[in-house]
């Protein structure tokens, strides 16, 4: 069809606008052939008349749809032009938050200013081996690209990165590096890949600066080659540096700073290390502080220096290099402080002694005044003589800036080949992969010779992009088969000749260098006549005449002349050359060696200095030439040749585009300056790609997508069974003009326009029908609205009728109930006021009355009290008078009686507080008055004594003096009283009145205290209340107390119940986290084992040459065999044999890792050997303590010893009698020449079963009686006997005999002489606690002696015992012991609770030592009585095979009873027999040659383990511990070698998971540990071992079990990776449900079934494979369930990442998709009975994205649902699905801006991970349950095709 018949109404266009570049507007009406003004409206709502050209007459360009809007390549916009393309870039940008977008072959990179968390290794491992089309635009996919087109087309590749400065070139490069470090790792163990990556920092730090534009803009470009080996490993790099802007070092604009070296420098001024530098403030300096701007906002200069030294220390480049470059950098910044004053105008000179100069000559090693005279003078040379002339002050400071830059530059091509020096490899690189970093087109209001070499390096990289973008083209045509024509491009091969063919600008700017007197002037006049008017693209400004134009293809550049010929020149003196040559200084020089030869492209320029790798071959010089003029060569010239060799690396290349735009020059993130991006868009040729795209064929579908995309246009007939005719068809009616389309051989290509086109058919069709829908759907929807509503009517009125019916009746009865009420309560009211009035008039009355009478009675009263109150107060007035008499003098009394009392009182107080005042106030007052009490009752006593006395005192006057003396004493208070009693004995009469007087005194001293008890009583009373109220109030409080402390308490516990169900959690969690640590250790151990054994095999390739017919074991064998050998009682000559079967081989090279632990075995050996030497000379010294004691107490002992010698006799006699008797029935059995002496009833047959029994009665006799002497002398044997020091003495020379190396042997002999000297120096003190040990052991001989007595009665009385008795009195008296020992000790350390405490843990260690010995004995009596019944079975067998011998003959004539024959049935102990020189053929047949699916089909699952473990249990039965380790490592070995050579089948690694797991389950099942026998037979419990524990074994076998899960989790999932994106995302499971949309020149892997896609069926019968082949082998259910819950984390993690890295995939149609695909998943997981496994939750993060997909994204509410039903996605996941939604048809709508900030509002709180995508790598856990097994190991058959003939069953 027409364009123009697309400009309909509502048709949307674009027009061109001054502010926002294009802007959107729509038709109001459509347009026809002829009109002049299209009718449009605005997206504002303003209405436009839009004028066409008159003479172009072209249409504004149309928009595209907007399901088209927002897409990852520009290329599948249905209209390629300039607005689509940047409305695209915007919206992705702004709205999406996606700054990377495909053009074609093209990435542009539009700059965030914001860090991104897309760069995580995470985002790396998601995009790894992806196609570029697969997943959403990322630099990642670039690099991608790039290393799979290595790989695959074994070309080497290039990735160019260009844009302007700040646009994010050098973070690009610096991502795309990262990449391929990351990705292919490094061929060797010096980590060049990080060397590659720590190259940034330093040239960032000497090639970086701030400019107003970028913080970090790289003032160079650089081309850095990443060189890889035949694995596509990194193995070095090399980099290419170009134009360097020198200029900036000694000049930096407004808000610009120098080279971030220098302010780092300056920012670290203050370490010690720096202080000869003599640095200081940045501003300080005139190099660094002239912008004004020398710090960055979020940059610390101090740690950025930190890292820069790091990344020297890296690369090789040492301290002493490293402060040579800081001393160089230092001086620059001193040197551009030298400051000169003007003599005259010709000459000028440097003050004396300048500080500045004179640090710089320092740093430097020149001499002051050398460098002084020739900063102020130069050299002139004619032909006959030399002048020195001095230069004016301006011309001297241009000469100090040019020799400050000059060094720089020296310096920074220094470092750069220090830098590649670090990254070159000695391995041959097979390929590599250029990033070029390079500036992109610059246009300034001031364009110089800087700007003039950056666009011409863009001019001949644009030349190159363009043809490269025109081949891809024109192969993709002869692909499928279509024809073409010759697409017109811009070809700027003019341009480039104007500037570099012969006599052009660069030619003639060589030129003019050259002529002595040469101007920009004359330089420009030449300019002018040779290509003025002569060529297109060059012209002169209008108003100058030191200025040219040149027409670039981004745009007109206008270049000012000024300046070119000095900065082409690059001019430096010699002289001052020449001094810094001969600086003490050893770098210096070193930068100035080049000097002398022709100069490479890396040489300087005033601005930016080219630099390049590879130097420009000099021409010969003659003899006597002067190689002055090569250093004249011309910065053009090298930078000329620079760029050919750059261009010529680029052509042998495959190149990969990254665009990078600025999006404003304010650096504020995510902020779109229109005009900006047009103009790099333009200038960065993705315009052109786009014009080159759209001049074709730039849409292209292949047959199937189009036919699932348009379906809904064809009719049911038009659909044949032919995808490609019936397209075919269905175009040629929909578009009529053919040329519009080109039918290819797999795609079909269309013009621009025509998929726009389409798409209006396709969307006018589905709305056609959709109203149709709608109308139908709403017109049944009223229909039933109207009935519903019309029924609804009936049904109200009928039901108000009724109701006012009901309200009118009850209106009538309430109007006459009213009536009768108002009648009886009118009356009620009436009635009621007439008894009110009447009651109060009777009142009324009745008061006044009374009233009257009460006031005639108050009358008569009055005159009457009167009259008493008179009498009553004549009366009072007498007494009164008489009672104040009588107070007077009894005041007086009391005043003095008081003052005694207060006496009293102060006393008793002081009493009272002394005792605890309050404390006993309410116990102790009641005391203190029964004392009181009982006081007054002796007072009364007395009393009644002295009357008694007074009575008799007439008769009896001496006696009743002398009662009275001590009456006195104890009545009265004090000694003076005392003292005038006794004088007054001399008169009778006198003494008589004194004790009158007395008497009559303590008669009112008992009467005042009577008062006083009373009063005290009272008030103790009082206080008893007090206290009795304060006791209940605080039993109130109590109570209060004890009410909230049981509330609190039930907060408390439950706050605990949280806290320890938190705690719970957590402590699973820290489990689970030790676990998988744990884990992933032994994952990276078997890692670096296999890399290890791989490494010792190539040693052993590239070294050792086997001699013919001679094997050389596996190295593994030995290594893991000393990894795993974990019993320390292995001897030099058990290990013997394994070493001699080792071949002698060349020593290998020196490993550092084997070192490093052979270093670390010597330290522990020689630490074990110090404390073996310390545990020696203690037991020595209990021996000699022993020795000594036996000495004090040799009859104590004598009877006791005796008695056991005599026992020891005994049971060695009866052993040698026994063993007699046995040899002689050998011999009698061994006589086969008399059968008749073997048969049955036969002498020697008699005295056979004689003996038999006599021997099996003696050894129980023996058994009892060692077990009571073990008994009885246990105690003794602690406390007296030393321990054996033999066994701790072997253990000790083992080690040391394991030390045959010379090496451990010197190194042990040293810890040995060392070890001397301290234990010489320890015996010193030793000596002085064993005296004082020696004092306390004496005090102990006693007791022990009393002991020995007690026990040998005890002994004898026991021997006298039965001997069922003996062990019980036996344990009785051992408890009676013991009990007594601890009250003895209980008692002693009574005072003592730390003694007490040490003395139960000794206690405690004893009992556990006892309970160890205790279960030896029992296992050797165990031992011995399996022993017995094998002797007993064999003289069984033995007998039925006499009897067998013997003649029916012989039985009739012998005259004895019959005896019957058993039949002869062997019965089997679950062992199997081999020989030790058979276990390398039983491992061979068993593990290594067996074949997993034979064993797995027909034979019972594990067989493998349990005919391993029989070995075992036969080894442990003859108690061979060398048999029982050879076997179990030579296990081990073999499966490691078996999953190392068949590693990748799952078939063989689930077999081996299962068989080590059984094997490791049948260690613990038959362990003899009581938690691992409940669920055995008793027939299991006898086969339990015996002789060695094998718990060490079982932690090896466990770590073995997690390895092999660990491997079959890495199969599994590198089977499953290429299933899950195509099954779980990419499938159409349902059909229909989802479009394909228009896709660009990077395709998409089609979402359509094709023959070779995975679907999810095919993951289904994946997992089915998986469950089947698991459950054949046995493997543990709960092993299983674990196994099922990785693979659904892997298949949810590698689903939703992709989902989150796909924008294509982010739809409502694909979250129904991928919800039906995790149902199905779900009901597999039922089906197989796993729900409970974990699997589903796994997939939660899956499910919720999906739903997200799905629901709404409109409201709060949704907002709000969103964020609670997402729990288990990130804020981050969240957030990036919801930018990523894109809608497939024009009837979804995409989320909002708005929206997702309030979503990002609303999850701000959360506290979750800010990484986007999921640890696909992530292994959970892996436990191994205790699984015991039923079969008994007695009915195991051995198959013969297993090929074990040669073992036995046992």
């Amino acid at each position: 069809m027409a364009a123009s018949e697309l400009y309909t109404k509502f048709a949307r266009v674009w027009i061109p606008d001054p502010e926002e570049v294009w802007k959107s507007a729509e038709l109001l009406k459509d347009y026809k052939p002829g009109d002049k003004v299209l009718q449009l409206r605005l997206e504002g709502g303003k209405d436009l008349e839009y004028r066409l050209d008159p003479k172009t007459k072209e249409l504004p360009h149309l928009r595209n749809p907007d399901i088209l809007v927002g897409e990852n390549d520009l290329t599948a916009l249905s209209y390629l032009h300039e607005p689509a393309v940047l409305h695209n870039l915007r919206v992705r940008f702004i709205d999406s938050k996606l700054i990377y977008t495909y053009c074609g072959i093209v990435l542009v990179a539009i700059n965030p200013y914001e860090q991104l968390p897309i760069y995580g290794e995470d985002i790396i491992n998601a995009y790894s081996g992806q196609n570029m089309g697969d997943m959403d635009p990322h630099i990642f996919a670039v690099a991608e690209e790039a290393y799979k087109q290595m790989a695959r087309d074994e070309r080497n590749q290039s990735i160019i990165v260009s844009g302007e400065s700040g646009a994010g070139k050098t973070v690009s490069a610096k991502y795309a590096m990262r990449y391929f470090a990351t990705v292919s790792g490094s061929a060797s163990e010096a980590n060049v890949e990080e060397k590659v990556l720590a190259s940034n920092p330093i040239m960032e730090s000497i090639g970086n600066a701030k400019t107003t534009r970028n913080d970090n803009s790289s003032r160079f470009g650089k081309y850095i080659e990443i060189g890889f080996d035949k694995r596509y490993r990194i193995i070095g790099a090399n980099m290419r540096t170009y134009l360097l802007e020198k200029s900036r070092v000694v000049f930096q604009a407004e808000e610009e700073r120098n080279y971030h070296i220098f302010y780092q420098l300056c920012a670290s001024a203050k370490l010690p290390e720096f202080k000869m530098l003599r640095l200081g403030n940045a501003d300080y300096f005139l190099y660094t502080k002239q912008g004004g701007s020398p710090v960055i906002d979020g940059i610390d200069d101090a740690k950025e220096m930190v890292h820069t030294r790091q990344a020297c220390t890296l690369l090789g480049i040492n301290e002493s290099y490293q402060m040579g470059i800081f001393r160089i950098l230092a001086g620059i910044l001193h040197l551009g402080n030298v400051g000169f004053t003007s003599r005259d105008s010709d000459s000028c000179s440097i003050p004396p002694k300048h500080e500045p100069l004179s640090i710089f000559c320092d740093l430097m090693g020149v001499e002051y005044e050398e460098m002084c005279h020739w900063l102020c003078h130069r050299k002139l040379a004619t032909a006959t003589e030399t002048y020195i002339k001095p230069i004016p002050k301006l011309q001297a400071t241009n000469a100090r800036d040019a020799l400050a830059k000059h060094i720089y530059a020296k310096l920074f091509n220094w470092i750069v080949d220090h830098v590649n020096q670090a990254l070159h490899s000695a391995v041959k690189q097979h390929s590599f992969i250029g990033v070029l970093d390079i500036y992109g087109f610059e246009t300034f209001e001031i364009n110089s010779f800087e700007q003039f070499c950056i666009n011409y390096a863009n001019e001949k990289l644009q030349q190159q992009f363009n043809m490269h973008v025109f081949k891809l083209e024109q192969e993709e045509y002869m692909k499928e088969q279509i024809p073409w024509t010759l697409i017109d491009f811009y070809d700027n091969q003019p341009c480039i000749n104007l500037i570099e063919a012969k006599l052009g600008i660069l030619d003639l700017l060589d030129e003019e260098c050259k002529m002595p007197k040469g101007s920009d002037d004359t330089w420009a006049q030449k300019l002018y006549n040779t290509h003025l008017n002569k060529c297109a693209l060059f012209e002169k400004p209008r108003l100058s005449n030191k200025a040219f134009i040149i027409q670039h293809f981004a745009d007109k550049v206008e270049y000012q002349c000024e300046g070119f010929l000095e900065k082409n020149k690059d001019t430096v003196f010699e002289e001052q050359i020449k001094v810094l040559k001969s600086s003490k200084f050893k770098m210096l020089p070193e930068l100035f060696q080049d000097d002398e030869k022709a100069i490479s492209p890396t040489s300087a320029t005033p601005g930016r200095t080219p630099l390049s790798r590879t130097p420009i071959k000099p021409t010969k010089v003659r003899p006597g030439q002067s190689t002055a003029k090569e250093h004249k060569k011309t910065v053009g010239h090298q930078f000329r040749n620079s760029l050919h060799l750059l261009m010529e690396t680029l052509n042998a290349t495959t190149p990969h585009y990254v665009r990078c735009i600025k999006p404003n020059d304010f650096k504020f993130p995510f902020t779109f300056d229109e005009k900006r991006a047009v103009q790099q868009l333009r200038a960065c040729g993705v315009l052109e790609t786009i014009r080159i795209s759209a001049a074709g064929f730039p849409s292209r579908w292949t047959y199937q997508e189009f036919f699932s995309r348009y379906r809904v246009l064809m009719k049911q007939k038009d659909v044949l069974s032919d995808r490609k005719q019936t397209c075919k068809n269905v175009l040629e009616k929909l578009i009529l003009d053919k040329d519009k389309y080109q039918f290819g051989k797999n795609k079909i290509f269309f013009r621009a326009g025509q998929v726009a086109y389409l798409e209006k058919i396709r969307a006018d069709k589905l709305r056609a029908a959709c109203i149709r829908i709608q109308k139908t759907i709403r017109g049944w929807l009223l229909r039933k609205k109207y009935l519903r509503m019309r029924k609804a009517a009936i049904t109200i009125q009928r039901y108000v009728r009724g109701y006012q019916a009901r309200c009118y009746a009850k209106f009538l009865r309430r109007t006459n109930a009213a009536t009768i009420i108002q009648k009886y309560w009118r009356m009620y009211v009436v009635r009621k006021r007439y008894q009110i009035k009447r009651a109060a008039t009777i009142i009324l009355q009745s008061y006044l009355r009374g009233y009257m009478a009460r006031n005639r009675y108050y009358k008569i009263l009055r005159q009457h009290k009167a009259i008493i109150i008179q009498k009553q107060v004549r009366g009072w007035l007498a007494r009164l008078h008489y009672k104040r008499c009588l107070k007077a003098i009894v005041y007086l009394q009391c005043c003095f009686r008081r003052m005694m009392a207060k006496r009293e009182l102060k006393k008793l107080k002081i009493e009272a507080r002394s005792v605890e005042r309050y404390k006993k106030l309410h116990i102790g007052m009641e005391n203190k008055i029964m004392q009181l009490q009982r006081k007054v009752d002796e007072q009364n006593k007395e009393y009644k004594c002295l009357l008694e006395k007074l009575t008799t005192l007439e008769g009896t006057y001496t006696s009743e003096t002398e009662k009275l003396r001590s009456d006195l004493g104890r009545l009265q208070l004090s000694e003076e009283e005392a003292k005038i009693a006794t004088s007054r004995v001399l008169s009778l009469q006198e003494e008589i009145a004194k004790l009158r007087k007395d008497l009559e005194r303590t008669q009112s001293e008992k009467k005042t205290i009577e008062e006083w008890a009373d009063k005290y009583k009272k008030e103790t009373e009082q206080l008893v209340s007090n206290l009795k109220e304060e006791n209940t109030l605080l039993k109130k409080e109590k109570e209060t107390l004890n009410h909230l402390i049981s509330e609190q308490a039930k907060e408390i516990t439950e706050t605990m119940e949280k806290k320890l169900i938190e705690e719970t959690k957590q402590l699973e969690l820290d489990l689970n986290d030790e676990r998988l640590r744990y884990q992933n250790l032994l994952n990276e151990f078997s890692r670096l084992e296999e890399r290890y054994d791989d490494l010792k095999e190539e040693m052993t390739l590239m070294v050792h040459v086997p001699k013919p017919g001679h094997r050389r074991t596996d190295s593994t064998h030995s290594s893991n065999e000393s990894e795993y050998t974990f019993s320390s009682e292995i001897t030099e000559t058990e290990d013997l044999p394994l070493r001699m079967e080792e071949p002698s081989e060349k020593k290998a090279p020196l490993d550092m890792s084997l070192f490093l632990k052979l270093q670390k075995r010597v330290t522990e050996l020689e630490q074990e050997k110090q404390t073996m030497q310390d545990e020696l000379d203690r037991k020595e010294e209990q021996v000699l303590r022993s020795k000594a004691k036996e000495e004090e107490r040799p009859q104590i002992r004598g009877a006791e010893l005796e008695y056991e010698s005599l026992k020891r006799q005994e049971l060695e006699s009866e052993n040698k009698k026994l063993k007699n008797e046995l040899n002689e029935l050998r011999k009698a059995l061994s006589e086969k020449g008399a059968p008749e002496v073997t048969a049955p009833g036969a002498p020697a047959y008699r005295v056979l079963m004689e003996q038999l029994t006599s021997v099996s009665e003696e050894l129980d006799v023996r058994k009892e009686e060692v077990l009571i002497l073990r008994s009885q002398l246990v105690s003794q044997k602690e406390a007296i006997q030393p321990k054996n020091t033999m066994t701790d003495s072997t253990i000790l020379l083992e080690d040391v005999q394991k030390m045959k190396d010379k090496g451990e042997i010197a190194q042990a002999y040293i810890g040995l002489k060392e070890t001397n000297r301290l234990l010489e120096s320890q015996l010193q003190s030793q000596k002085k606690s064993h005296d004082n040990e020696t004092e306390a052991l004496r005090g102990e001989i006693q007791s022990l002696k009393e002991e020995n007595n007690r026990q040998q009665q005890l002994l004898a009385q026991n021997l006298q015992l039965p001997p069922e008795a003996r062990i019980e009195a036996s344990l009785q008296h051992e408890i009676t012991r013991l009990t007594n020992e601890n009250l003895y000790f209980e008692e002693l350390y009574a005072d003592d609770p730390k003694e007490y405490q040490s003395y139960r843990i000794s206690l405690y260690k004893r009992m556990i030592d006892l309970m160890e010995q205790l279960e030896k004995q029992d296992k050797t009596v165990r031992k011995l009585k399996k022993q017995l019944k094998v002797f007993a079975k064999k003289i069984g067998e033995l007998e039925v095979g006499q009897m067998e011998n013997i003649s029916p003959g012989q039985i009739i004539d012998e005259p004895i009873r019959p005896v019957n024959i058993p039949r002869k049935e062997k019965d089997f102990q679950g062992m199997l027999e081999y020989k030790k020189d058979d276990e390398q053929k039983l491992v061979k047949n068993l593990i290594l040659d067996l074949k997993p699916r034979g064993v797995a089909v027909n034979l019972i699952p594990g067989l493998p383990a349990y005919i391993l473990f029989m070995c075992v249990r036969h080894a442990d039965y003859l108690n061979d511990d060398q048999k029982v380790r050879s076997l179990l490592t030579s296990t081990i070995n073999s499966i490691k070698k078996v999953l190392k050579k068949r590693g990748d089948d799952f078939e063989t690694v689930s077999f081996w998971l299962s068989n080590t797991c059984r094997f490791l389950h049948c260690l613990k099942q038959y362990s003899g540990e009581e938690g691992f026998m409940k669920h055995n037979t008793p027939r299991q419990n006898e086969h339990c071992l015996t002789n060695f524990d094998l718990a060490e074994y079982r932690q090896v076998l466990s770590d073995l079990a997690i390895q092999i899960y660990q491997q079959l989790v890495r199969v599994l999932e590198n089977i499953l990776q290429p299933m899950i994106v195509s099954g779980m995302l990419e499938h159409e499971t349902i059909q229909g449900v989802s479009g394909v949309k228009p896709t660009g020149l990077r395709k998409r892997t089609s979402s359509i079934a094709d023959e070779g896609t995975y679907t999810l069926d095919s993951i289904l019968r994946q997992l089915n494979s998986f469950h089947s082949v698991m459950c054949q082998h046995g493997m543990d259910p709960e092993l299983i369930k674990q196994v099922v819950k990785q693979m659904f984390y892997i298949v949810g993690a590698i689903t939703l990442n992709n989902l989150l890295l796909r924008k294509d995939m982010c739809s409502w149609s694909k979250g129904m998709q991928i919800r039906y695909n995790v149902s199905q998943l779900e009901e597999w997981l039922r089906d197989k009975n796993l729900m409970n496994s974990g699997a589903k939750e796994t997939l939660e993060p899956l499910i919720q994205a999906a739903q997200l997909l799905q629901v709404k994204k409109k409201t709060d509410e949704d907002a709000e649902a969103i964020c609670s039903m997402c729990n288990a996605l990130t804020t981050a996941q969240i957030v990036k699905v919801l930018n990523l939604y894109t809608p497939v048809n024009e009837f979804e709508e995409r989320v909002s801006v708005s929206f997702i900030r309030t979503i990002q509002m609303r999850l701000r709180d959360r506290k979750d991970s800010p990484q986007l995508l999921m640890d696909a790598k992530h292994i959970f856990p892996v436990t191994f349950p205790f699984n015991p097994s039923s079969l008994a190991l007695e009915t195991i058959q051995i198959p013969t095709s297993l090929g074990l003939g040669f073992i036995a069953r046992v």
